[in-house]
């Protein structure tokens, strides 16, 4: 358990990112001396729940200060959702420890092809949780950033979980294993730091202004009816304080539906915004003509009006999942029962730019952002983590965005409640930043861009296509010996 939350400083906002192959590394090596199946899935168990506790620690926040769930019950909530993902990788050990045979560079295929496979069914299982998947530790400056526009971060993930096997699984004083070993983590370091300065995507068009706006509204406040007015006015302020083409506002930073606005509040905005000849995009709840209500976005100004609703919802945050309501009736989570968007919401046409946004929880789905290319030229997310207080909780969620960049060659910009609103380059580097849990606008000059990355035309083909020959190199014979036998 302790090697499971050691391996947390490897993410931000630590980026030790050399401790995820270490602690792997350690796992393995103990993995391979623990005698039996169950004894060795026991050992993954405990790595994931030791890593799960303390890297999501952050949700107790949401659940307990916020969603007024009682401390014992909301603790236990966050326990319960850490044994389940620790599963997966008591999952990958039990598994291996099954079928793990031959030499020293096919049983680490094995373990990287199933912790590859463990993180993809992570990732989609129950809508997923793809939140520290292993290889959101290799952004830059880590080597293996190079891997990220080719083979996302699974399959970041796979190579990673490879080199580990192999420095777990070595005998050091067997001199031509150690060669082995060393020479294959080599390569694979090498070739991830000869692909980092690579460029997979190109400038496209004119530099735009942009200001990021951070309003910075606290989550016990939010609500209120009687801040609403406050709160309406002030977005109004900081809406119009700076000039540029392009004006982005957080995730609800209208905390009400827009058809509840003040009759002339978005006319007043669209027709300032006109006359300067910018946009302004702004997160605030829809609602279709059937009653469904999204967790939308919506621009007004020079370009025409459009609409974006929310794809990936968060369970329990926005929706509920099947034989959860006992979970309702110990929280209290405002606009708890939305809709999803649709899959196929073309990007927003503003100006010359095409904007492709993702609302919070949304761009832990890379195969999900990657719709929008090659049409979209600007990456767009919109947040309101003020949910998890001061934690791991921003700074986690700007590596992600990172990563985002990466994969897809795009800039990500980032508008944010209380942190971190930030501009993310395409090759994974942050150039600008706001300072957390502080109100401030994030003016500056962005490019968009064109063009593919392989990641983008393959999404996590290349990483399923890793796991599976991986798995099945070794899997395969031994059902065959099994049945022959």
């Amino acid at each position: 358990m302790l090697l499971g939350a050691g391996s947390v400083f490897a993410y931000a906002p630590f980026e030790l990112y050399p401790l995820a192959l270490v602690s792997i590394a350690i796992l393995v090596g103990m993995a391979s001396r623990t005698q039996g199946k169950r004894a060795t899935a026991m050992l993954g168990f405990a790595w994931g729940l030791g890593a799960f506790l303390a890297g999501v620690s952050w949700l107790y926040i949401a659940l307990n200060r916020y969603g007024g769930m009682p401390m014992p019950f909301a603790a236990f909530a966050i326990l319960l959702l850490s044994a389940y993902l620790a599963l997966f990788p008591a999952l990958v050990l039990g598994v291996y420890a099954r079928f793990a045979a031959g030499g020293i560079l096919k049983r680490a295929a094995l373990f990287a092809g199933l912790w590859c496979a463990s993180e993809l069914l992570r990732g989609w299982l129950f809508t997923g949780f793809p939140w520290l998947a292993i290889g959101y530790s290799q952004s830059a400056p880590s080597p293996m950033a190079g891997f990220l526009p080719i083979l996302g971060v699974y399959g970041v993930g796979a190579l990673l979980a490879f080199c580990a096997a192999m420095l777990g699984l070595t005998h050091w004083r067997n001199g031509r294993a150690a060669a082995l070993s060393l020479v294959a983590v080599t390569l694979v370091l090498g070739v991830g730091a000869v692909l980092r300065p690579l460029h997979w995507t190109e400038p496209a068009g004119e530099p735009i202004q942009v200001a990021l706006i951070q309003t910075n509204v606290e989550q016990g406040l939010k609500w209120r009816p009687e801040t609403l007015a406050e709160q309406l006015e002030s977005n109004a302020r900081l809406a119009l304080a700076q000039r540029a083409d392009l004006v982005v506002m957080p995730e609800t930073t209208l905390p009400l539906l827009a058809d509840r606005l003040p009759n002339g509040y978005l006319e007043e905005l669209a027709a300032e915004m006109r006359a300067r000849a910018g946009d302004l995009v702004l997160g605030v709840f829809l609602r279709d003509a059937a009653g469904h209500i999204y967790n939308g976005a919506l621009n007004v100004g020079r370009s025409p009006s459009q609409t974006y609703a929310k794809q990936h919802l968060v369970p329990f945050g926005e929706y509920s999942p099947p034989l959860f309501g006992w979970f309702y009736r110990l929280a209290d989570i405002p606009m708890s029962d939305q809709t999803r968007g649709k899959s196929d919401q073309p990007p927003l046409r503003l100006g010359d730019q095409r904007v492709a946004i993702n609302i919070c929880y949304e761009d832990l789905f890379g195969r999900e952002l990657i719709r929008s290319l090659p049409e979209a030229t600007l990456m767009l997310n919109m947040s309101n983590l003020a949910w998890y207080g001061d934690s791991f909780a921003q700074p986690q969620h700007l590596q992600i965005a990172r990563v985002r960049a990466l994969e897809t060659g795009r800039p990500m910009l980032r508008s944010t409640n209380t942190g971190m609103t930030a501009v993310v380059q395409p090759d994974g580097s942050v150039s600008e930043v706001l300072p957390a849990f502080e109100q401030g606008i994030l003016t500056t000059s962005v490019r968009g861009y064109q063009g593919l990355t392989p990641y983008a035309r393959w999404g996590d083909v290349g990483a399923l296509a890793i796991a599976l020959a991986s798995v099945a190199a070794s899997v395969l014979p031994a059902l065959r010996r099994r049945k022959n036998g």
